[in-house]
Parts: C-alpha cells; sequence; structure tokens
C-alpha cells in the first residue's frame, strides 16, 4: 500500500478570510498557519506547499488574555551596537497590529524554505476592508 503525495500542479487553492475582532491572538494565528500548510486538507503533503490564500481582518481588535498587553515583549536589532529595540504587546497593537499578527502565524510556519513560500499567502489588515474582494474568500469562524 502506497502514500497518496500530492503533485505541486493539482493543488487547487482556496481563499479564506478570517476575522480577528474580539478573537485571542494564538487562536488566530494557528488556525491561519493551519491553513496556510493545508493540515486541513486530506491531500497534505508534508514536502509541498499545499495550503490555501488566507485573509486576516480586524488585527487592530484582536485579543490578549491576561497581563499579555504589558508583559509580552517584542524584540529587534539592527544588528548594530546598542540597537535593541524592545515594544510591548500594547504599544504593538496600537501602532503595529499587521506587524504582530504576523509574527504569529510566521511563528507557527516551518523555518525553512518552504515555511517562507507559505507565509506569502497571508493578508493581513488592520480594519474592517481587504483588497481581495475579487476572489471571494470563504469566512473562517474561530473558535
Amino acid at each position: 500500500m502506497t502514500s497518496y503525495m500530492q503533485k505541486k500542479e493539482t493543488i487547487e487553492r482556496k481563499w479564506y478570510v478570517i476575522d480577528a475582532e474580539g478573537k485571542s491572538l494564538g487562536r488566530v494565528a494557528s488556525l491561519a498557519a493551519t491553513y496556510l500548510r493545508g493540515k486541513h486538507k486530506p491531500t497534505y503533503t508534508p514536502h509541498i506547499d499545499c495550503g490555501d490564500n488566507i485573509i486576516i481582518i480586524n488585527a487592530q481588535k484582536v485579543n490578549l488574555t491576561g497581563n499579555k498587553l504589558d508583559k509580552k515583549m517584542y524584540y529587534n536589532h539592527s544588528q548594530y551596537t546598542g540597537g535593541l529595540r524592545e515594544r510591548n504587546a500594547r504599544t504593538m497593537r496600537d501602532e503595529y497590529p499587521i506587524e504582530m499578527v504576523e509574527r504569529a502565524v510566521k511563528g507557527m510556519l516551518p523555518h525553512n524554505r518552504l515555511g517562507r513560500q507559505m507565509y506569502k499567502k497571508l493578508f493581513v489588515y488592520a480594519g474592517n476592508e481587504h483588497k481581495q474582494q475579487a476572489q471571494k474568500p470563504e469566512v473562517l469562524e474561530v473558535k
């Protein structure tokens, strides 16, 4: 008995939209990462990018539980001496909501060429509007 291996020529990609308003950041990110990888499909193949396109709207209204708004820190370094920049989650949510959600999803994808390819299919918007109306995306509910 052989396992089914999907070929990249036979992949069918759908478009999904996730409304993050009032939803937990981790739950939104894990659902998006699952669909970007294609693990929800019966034809999932680990070494092929068989996932779908994901649109996340209302990134500015995402929720964080507990004291994470003030205690969770995001770090960047410019590679120069003294170039460490740290921001807490409240600052990220207020000033850089798109980057905050993108970082959460990117951390749940594979850290290799395949993960970078999957990450390109993620579209995050701070507000309620998005540019992919023509693709007629289906709505995904976060539990």
